[in-house]
């Protein structure tokens, strides 16, 4: 398997060759949290489900689930504090063999070098500023990642969930991407950036090889999920972009407000943005996985925005979602697309949450509600299937076509559903 490359469209990936859809499954805890025997059983079901990617945090995140495995890359008397002059060997050790298994079941790995919780003058460092850590270690830390994992190909997520409101986060990220350039300069690089965050600070944005962004697990904020997309095309065009945090499965929304995201708010949340400029892929979360909920384990004192408590990974790696995210990529294969271009344009009068894209010749409109639809175009040799999204299982619509417009009819399901228009 060779090193994931950006395609020649410059909106999606490569990988030996031919188009990569960029899955990815969010378990930023994997290094600290997870057993070997977990590993297996982990890297078996998510290959099975259809993805292609995982994220995964260097250094501990911040607010995981507390574990009893107890390896951490620096020393550390309580699983929290760490201190930064100590390495631990084992840890890595144990870290590259965890790697070396996901490469041999096909999985890319996204690997992030600085959450912002340890870059001051973040948002993070200021809930907790426990493992900031010393300046004169970045670049140290940073070769040291590459020379841990760089013979896994991996992509470099230099940042996690940060900001740029500081000369401080943006000198400290400076240091890592410099080096990761120096050190690797084949690899693919990118930023994961908070919630609802478009800026990236153009020294960084022009050694960037594609863009991440959050939607997010705000209730109050999920329309981000198509208003990022399309401010990132607009401002930092040519490259690929994903929504690498969409809300999480079973996550409680943030900011502890009461409620849960469903597997229909995450099925809405990835075709919007797919459908809206962030077509290289997407990336899903279970929580009860990204930070590896174990029954019995204590409470983590470092919570972070603070959600609602998570299921077990047992009952959380089957959450239904991910099995709608691992038919996406077997769609764009099925149907040839690797690039997808935003066509709202072309529907009268309808809602924003209702979005259209155009690859291969083919339409794919994203309908979380029933109703008709007005396409500004004579569709007249194409023919219409409405998918349920839901229950897989799909209908064919009729089409009326007149005075330069294609009209569509209701389709019989209740929840979601993509409309699919190709030619006959």
């Amino acid at each position: 398997m060779g090193r994931l490359k950006v395609g020649e469209n410059k909106c999606s990936f490569t990988l030996d060759n031919k188009p990569f859809f960029y899955l990815a499954d969010t378990i930023w805890s994997a290094f600290t949290n997870v057993t070997m025997e977990e590993w297996r059983y982990y890297l078996k079901t998510r290959k099975a489900q259809g993805f292609t990617v995982l994220q995964i945090n260097t250094l501990p995140q911040w607010d995981r689930c507390m574990t009893d495995v107890g390896v951490y890359p620096f020393a550390t008397e309580d699983g929290q504090k760490m201190d930064f002059s100590r390495w631990e060997k084992d840890y890595y050790d144990r870290a590259r063999q965890m790697c070396r298994m996901a490469k041999e079941e096909g999985f890319q790995l996204a690997l992030v070098v600085l959450w912002l919780n340890y870059v001051p003058g973040t948002w993070g460092s200021r809930m907790t500023d426990i493992n900031v850590m010393p300046e004169e270690m970045v670049e140290e830390y940073t070769e040291k990642v590459v020379r841990e994992f760089e013979e896994f190909e991996p992509i470099y997520v230099v940042s996690g969930d940060t900001d740029f409101d500081t000369e401080e986060a943006v000198r400290y990220y400076e240091k890592a991407l410099s080096v990761l350039c120096e050190k690797s300069p084949d690899s693919l690089k990118t930023m994961h950036i908070k919630r609802g965050y478009d800026y990236i600070p153009e020294q960084f944005a022009k050694r960037l090889d594609f863009f991440m962004f959050q939607s997010g697990h705000n209730v109050d904020g999920q329309d981000m999920a198509w208003i990022l997309p399309e401010r990132f095309r607009k401002k930092y065009p040519g490259k690929p972009v994903i929504n690498a945090e969409p809300c999480y499965e079973q996550m409680g929304y943030s900011r502890k407000k009461y409620g849960r995201f469903e597997a229909r708010d995450i099925r809405k949340a990835a075709w919007s943005s797919l459908l809206s400029g962030a077509c290289a892929g997407v990336t899903y979360g279970a929580h009860g996985i990204w930070n590896w909920k174990k029954t019995g384990c204590l409470a983590n004192p470092i919570l972070g925005e603070g959600f609602d408590e998570p299921q077990s990974w047992e009952n959380a790696i089957q959450f239904p979602g991910a099995w709608d995210y691992g038919m996406i990529p077997r769609m764009f294969e099925m149907y040839g697309i690797d690039k997808l271009l935003p066509c709202n344009e072309l529907l009268e009068e309808a809602d924003s949450e209702i979005r259209m894209a155009e690859g291969n010749g083919i339409y794919l409109i994203y309908l979380p509600y029933n109703t008709k639809l007005c396409i500004r175009k004579e569709l007249k040799h194409y023919v219409c299937q409405a998918l349920d999204l839901s229950k897989k299982r799909v209908a064919s619509l009729d089409m009326e076509i007149r005075d330069g417009v294609t009209l569509t009819e209701m389709h019989p399901f209740l929840e979601d559903v993509l409309l699919i228009l190709r030619e006959k």
